[in-house]
């Protein structure tokens, strides 16, 4: 008797309820948040005041705090009119700002959406957890029973400098004599570390080379033209890999299988939304690292170009892009993307938008000038082509 299995005697396979998706490595609140407790909370509040101005305007900041006046069994409590009236939200335009204010309670989901925009979070520990914390040795507010708060500390203040960590601190803290430890009146000390922290924590710079496109109007792939002895969707490629970890080629799914064995293809996830489908395929990939994002059409583009930028990026932006060439506007297709961006593009394509350039010039970024702007010009036709061989000094390469 035969005992082999048709594919029909096979165990089903497990039901997966949700896509197997990369979160982003966010805390409560934002991907950089410090509770600080261990200390009444106006003496919180005036740390934080005291170090804004020297963590500003090189971070965006953020602050999370309890309303202690509002804090009652009233849930409309501090609300205004409109919201007590049974308004769901509530625009003012306060000429220097605007606040909207939502009745809405605070969950790990909102909570970061409300701060995206911020790349560091401050948090009065006292209510709130966060997922790195600073401490303060300050007698009025022992931390003894909050040593389930005290998950990864990064920075010890002390009152005096004659105090020393309580016993019960050293036993919780394993690595407690590695942890810097400052004086809370060094506010200059204080704001130096944490922006020291901050940068060391700045994401990997990942590279992607956009040669998905359908290339209509050169009527050929041009990722697979040769203007420097190979094409150049490789020749970016490697030019990305001087300044990246590692590179991919964006792609559509039916051209990963044609791709060299050299290259990395990261076929689109998001569909027909030209390059913005390739950049937010990206982020899909991995949410945690910056995106260095090249065109595949830009074949006077040098290592000296892509150098620049990356010594000039700026974290704390949402982008780092040089300026075009033809106008002031950011140009998108040679730009650091930042991990922050994912999100500020996923609501911009919600709204209809599918233009990463729209996104650039909306929202908070670095804009450089090209150390040679005629590195950033692009080649679209074919008659464009055999203009940038000659200027080149190539010869026209056959199709692979």
């Amino acid at each position: 008797m035969s005992t082999n299995k048709t594919s029909t005697d096979l165990p089903p396979k497990p039901r997966t309820k949700h896509a197997a998706l990369a979160r982003p490595n966010i805390g409560e609140f934002g991907r950089h948040e410090l509770a600080i407790l261990g200390a009444p909370c106006g003496k919180i509040k005036d740390l934080v005041a005291r170090l804004l101005p020297h963590l500003a305007p090189a971070l965006s900041v953020g602050y999370v705090d309890a309303d202690h006046a509002t804090a009652d069994a009233d849930d409309t409590a501090g609300a205004s009119a409109i919201l007590q009236a049974g308004a769901t939200a509530e625009l003012t335009d306060k000429i220097q700002f605007r606040r909207l204010d939502q009745p809405r309670a605070m969950d790990r989901f909102s909570q970061p959406e409300w701060l995206a925009h911020q790349n560091l979070v401050l948090v009065n520990g006292n209510h709130f957890r966060a997922k790195q914390q600073i401490i303060i040795l300050d007698p009025a507010k022992p931390l003894d029973r909050k040593l389930d708060k005290l998950t990864d500390v990064q920075l010890i203040l002390r009152v005096n400098a004659e105090q020393e960590l309580p016993e019960y601190l050293k036993n919780h803290l394993l690595n407690a004599g590695q942890i810097t430890v400052l004086d809370l009146t060094d506010t200059e000390g204080i704001a130096g570390f944490i922006k020291q922290w901050w940068q060391a924590s700045a994401p990997p710079l990942r590279g992607l080379v956009l040669a998905g496109g359908q290339s209509q109007r050169m009527q050929t792939d041009k990722g697979r033209l040769h203007y420097h002895g190979q094409e150049q969707r490789e020749y970016v490629a490697e030019l990305l890999a001087t300044v990246c970890t590692d590179v991919h080629v964006s792609c559509r799914p039916d051209q990963a299988a044609d791709l060299p064995a050299s290259l990395q293809p990261l076929p689109d996830r998001f569909l027909d939304l030209g390059p913005l489908g390739g950049i937010l395929s990206a982020f899909q990939f991995d949410p945690n690292a910056a995106w260095l994002v090249v065109a595949c059409d830009l074949p006077f583009l040098s290592v000296d170009t892509l150098q620049h930028l990356v010594a000039h990026r700026q974290p704390g932006k949402m982008a780092t892009a040089y300026q075009s060439p033809h106008n002031d506007f950011p140009e998108p297709l040679i730009t650091i993307w930042e991990p922050g961006s994912y999100t500020t593009l996923l609501q911009f394509l919600s709204l209809g938008y599918s233009c990463p350039r729209k996104a650039l010039i909306n929202s908070d970024v670095a804009v450089l000038k090209a150390p040679d702007a005629r590195e950033l010009r692009n080649v679209n036709t074919p008659e464009e082509r055999e203009t940038a061989q000659r200027e080149l000094a190539s010869p026209p390469g056959p199709l692979a």
